[in-house]
């Protein structure tokens, strides 16, 4: 998809976010406090990023998740902007920026992937199928 084609699809701050490493304001985006179940894509190429079971409030702000639903989606590179030294986000597919990793998070594996509400899509569980993501109802189910 063109940068003119991606111009026209996203708004003004997803653009931003995804294609000009930008970051939203905290606790004033989309999912920061949306804890209804269902799968969360990339705005971009709507590959299944990360799943709301997966999701926890880590009081940062932002939609924050302990993993990715599959690892090779999601690639990490070093971020040395803004005087810091971070790991940077991005969806494989899309190439688009999604946020941050960082290992102060929950569990066994203690990451918490940072990632802007802009760069994502949440489809709730109920309409997983009727959107095409049918495969990704397995993650609901409490077996």
């Amino acid at each position: 998809m063109t940068k003119e084609n991606l111009k026209n699809k996203l708004n003004q701050m997803q653009y931003h976010v995804t294609q000009n490493n930008g970051t939203e304001p905290p606790f004033q985006n989309e999912y920061w406090d949306e804890f209804a179940e269902g799968l969360y894509v990339d705005i971009v190429s709507g590959k299944p990023l990360f799943s709301s079971k997966d999701k926890f409030d880590a009081g940062c702000g932002w939609p924050s998740f302990t993993k990715p639903i599959e690892e090779e989606e999601v690639l990490e590179k070093k971020d040395l902007s803004h005087f810091m030294v971070r790991t940077e986000v991005r969806s494989k597919t899309a190439d688009s920026h999604l946020g941050h990793v960082f290992d102060d998070g929950p569990g066994p594996i203690g990451l918490r992937y940072c990632i802007n509400s802009a760069a994502l899509r949440f489809i709730p569980k109920e309409k997983l199928e009727e959107e095409g993501y049918q495969e990704f109802l397995r993650l609901f189910n409490d077996n």
